[in-house]
């Protein structure tokens, strides 16, 4: 018999960071900054998050606590190199000692950008996570980092990872470093009521990709693997809830529970959804989400024979009838279905011409490097193409 879980209880985790879980987290928030070592921190966000109550919320925390405080809102939904050098600027004529970034993924990237390059010395893409880290001497490198998501989607609260357009090529990359952590993640799914319908299925299912692609990636990693796959199962059972019940705290804290997971289960790797989602969004500023749940089924056919011992455990994290890759084809094109999400690539501006150019720059993302079946440019314009033309 199962046992009862309360996924509305406070929780306080340890995992891979200090994590503070669950409703009416975000009122803790002066005692946080304390403990994380700022008293002046830069709120960091998207601009279309500065005005939203969460924002409001948080200002009004940080008073209450006696912290000064300033906001950066000049980050676009796909971040650019420019406005995280404006948000570094910010940082230091302002005088801060610390960062929050807040937000969905573009706010949380954003932040964390910032936070990379505020205080370091160095370039943005210095942090390319090709290259080898640069090396820090002397105190502390980065200032203390808080993250908060906003939407069950992008998992990005545990590390310092951060997609960023190079707007020079026209290329989203990816940038970070292993000695910047975020101090804590706080996961209030209060922030999360308010976020309308199509927007949390579009986040939802990024996290559901991340789950999914990042337990395909070859190799033995048990932690990332459990996470992926406890992230699967929460995900898969209350995204759906959370569309059609909002307001469902329950429902709204198991999906940034499995978000979470899911950001940390992408550790390992991740493949050509994000590989291909990555250079659509760079050109044609796609939501990443959605983006990447278009995606999705042209890249799990192309991956079907090199997945197929991989597909049983996720069949059965979402408790379906059978183990076969059909029925996890199914329920996946069900599910995104289900969610309204659109069937072709064509849907959301993406010309056929485009292709060739695009994969081009796709396989050379670091998550084409981690996907379970190695593809050529010709292959991924390929699956473009298809998803383009036949969808789902």
């Amino acid at each position: 018999m199962p046992f009862a879980v309360s996924l509305t209880q406070p929780q306080d985790w340890s995992f891979p960071v200090p994590v503070a879980f669950g409703p009416g987290r975000l009122q803790e928030i002066g005692a946080i900054c304390r403990k994380a070592g700022t008293t002046r921190p830069l709120i960091v966000t998207d601009r279309g998050s500065a005005e939203l109550p969460f924002i409001g919320a948080l200002r009004g925390h940080l008073e209450t606590a006696g912290l000064s405080h300033a906001t950066f809102a000049g980050i676009s939904p796909n971040p650019r190199d420019d406005e995280i050098g404006e948000g570094a600027a910010s940082w230091r004529a302002g005088g801060h000692d610390g960062v929050i970034a807040i937000g969905g993924g573009s706010g949380m990237d954003g932040g964390k950008s910032v936070a990379l390059t505020a205080t370091s010395g160095f370039d943005l893409w210095d942090f390319e996570f090709e290259r080898d880290p640069p090396v820090m001497s002397g105190g502390p490198a980065f200032p203390p980092l808080i993250c908060i998501p906003t939407t069950a989607g992008t998992g990005a609260e545990t590390e310092s990872t951060a997609m960023v357009t190079e707007t020079a090529r026209a290329m989203k990359l990816c940038v970070w470093h292993p000695e910047l952590k975020p101090a804590c993640a706080l996961l209030d799914p209060e922030l999360t009521l308010d976020l309308p319908a199509h927007l949390t299925a579009w986040t939802g299912i990024d996290a559901l990709v991340h789950a999914v692609e990042a337990y395909c990636v070859p190799g033995f990693h048990p932690l990332c693997d459990g996470a992926a796959l406890e992230a699967l199962r929460l995900i898969h059972r209350w995204l759906p809830v959370a569309c059609a019940d909002p307001h469902n705290i329950e429902a709204r804290s198991g999906m940034l529970a499995g978000s979470c997971l899911a950001g940390v289960a992408f550790l390992k790797g991740l493949g050509l959804v994000h590989a291909i989602s990555h250079m659509v969004g760079a050109e044609y500023d796609t939501h990443h989400g959605l983006t990447n749940a278009v995606l999705l089924p042209q890249v799990l056919r192309f991956n079907a024979p090199a997945i197929a011992e991989r597909v049983p455990p996720m069949a059965q994290a979402m408790n379906l009838p059978g183990t076969g890759f059909d029925f996890f084809y199914a329920a996946v094109c069900k599910m995104l279905d289900d969610l309204a999400i659109p069937r072709r690539l064509a849907g959301l501006g993406v010309e056929p011409e485009a292709c060739d150019r695009l994969a081009a720059k796709a396989v050379l993302d670091s998550a084409a490097a981690t996907n379970p079946r190695p593809a050529d440019t010709g292959e991924v314009s390929g699956i473009l193409r298809a998803a383009l033309e036949n969808g789902r």
